[in-house]
């Protein structure tokens, strides 16, 4: 029995190590915004891209979640995943210009997107009764990767160069690497091994209202993610903030994505309707972007506070959410594949729309007001998510 704890404590390691590779690529970009539109002559819509594409990509490899789940096992899967964002951070000594920034954008992205499609199952298999909460401490592992690197990367772009400052973040990459291949090793559990390869049924999701319903939530919460992550910085940086200050402003909201997704780990499994949670986010996340839309200046570490605890708890309460409807582990990970897809695709355009919309206005304050009408709608979409509707699943 302390073999098996122990090495259900070093995949849950592993699996956290890979989860805080997951974001810097993207969340390094937002303080950098304005050094790299200067460096490279970029318009405010072309930088970006640097953010949508990789969020793009990430959809498109979850929609085939079933053939990824065909050609490669989840140990191979996730190890290229992590691979992939390992190569593309190094590449970013070499590719400074807008078309290289953009295909290591692109690289890194195809390597999120593998590794997220692939971990649901392999965790909700695993880990089985306790996968919420694994699952919890999954996401936030991702966040508080997206909390260092936006932090810091303000500050190591002026030590640095903000080119040498995108490069750092091979590091961690280098290091879950290793540690994932052995954790998963053939041999390595005192219980079976995880399958090699893994072959789900087919399951029409496209077909179910409920699966559409649960990606437009999940696309529109992640939304507010890629919005902020990317743009808050620059928004600031033009209301006259030094982007070292803009980063660490983004730095404390992604700290308090971390509180948040802790706190859902902990109190998760007290609440069989997620919908008591999901109201409590969702005011908190309004509140937070009407702090952003009325008094940006005076109200901008109380905005940051209650986007952070909004956000940061949304993503693994609309994760959680999908898998509380299925309970067999390949056709829960299917599900997850279908709404992270088509989500991370929805939001993706959030990044592109503050974009043109700067190019246009010199402020991207519409799209916080954009955001702001969409979490309305995922007030109102939350309360058909009762426990007694998950069956709507099978129908």
């Amino acid at each position: 029995m302390t073999n098996i704890r122990q090495h259900h404590l070093l995949v849950i390691t592993a699996i956290v190590c890979v989860a805080l590779n997951l974001r810097p690529a993207l969340a390094a970009i937002g303080p950098l915004l304005d050094m790299i539109e200067a460096a490279t002559g970029s318009s405010y819509t072309q930088v970006s891209l640097l953010t949508t594409l990789p969020v793009l990509v990430m959809g498109i490899c979850a929609l085939g979640g079933r053939q990824i789940n065909d050609w490669l096992s989840e140990r191979r899967g996730i190890g290229l995943g992590v691979a992939l964002i390992l190569t593309a951070c190094a590449a970013r000594s070499v590719f400074v210009g807008t078309g290289g920034l953009l295909l290591t954008a692109t690289m890194a992205g195809i390597g999120i997107g593998l590794v997220q499609t692939l971990i649901p199952a392999f965790v909700k298999r695993r880990f089985a009764a306790n996968a919420g909460r694994v699952f919890a401490l999954y996401t936030t592992g991702i966040m508080g990767g997206a909390a260092i690197a936006a932090a810091s990367s303000g500050g190591l772009a002026e030590l640095l160069g903000w080119s040498s400052a995108l490069v750092l973040w091979a590091a961690p990459a280098l290091i879950a690497l290793p540690l994932w291949l052995h954790a998963t090793r053939k041999g390595a559990s005192p219980e079976a091994a995880v399958a090699d390869t893994i072959r789900p049924a087919s399951r029409a999701f496209w077909r179910n209202l409920r699966a559409w319903e649960l990606m437009t939530f999940f696309g529109i919460g992640t939304g507010a993610y890629t919005l902020v992550l990317a743009w808050l910085p620059p928004f600031y940086t033009s209301l006259g903030w030094q982007p070292s200050k803009a980063g660490l402003l983004l730095g404390w909201l992604t700290l308090t994505e971390v509180l948040a997704g802790l706190a859902i780990s902990a109190w998760v499994g007290r609440f069989s309707d997620r919908r008591i949670l999901l109201v409590v986010v969702l005011v908190t996340l309004i509140v937070g972007l009407a702090c952003l839309i009325i008094a940006p200046l005076s109200l901008a570490l109380l905005a940051s506070v209650l986007l952070g605890a909004g956000i940061g708890a949304l993503f693994p309460l609309s994760l959680i959410l999908t898998l509380d409807h299925i309970d067999e582990p390949t056709q829960a990970g299917m599900l997850l594949a279908f709404v992270q897809g088509g989500g991370y695709i929805i939001a993706s355009f959030m990044p592109l729309l503050a974009g043109v919309l700067r190019d246009q206005f010199a402020n991207v304050a519409h799209a916080w007001i954009a955001m702001l009408i969409g979490a309305m709608f995922l007030l109102l979409l939350c309360l058909r998510f009762s426990p007694a509707s998950y069956g709507k699943i099978n129908g």
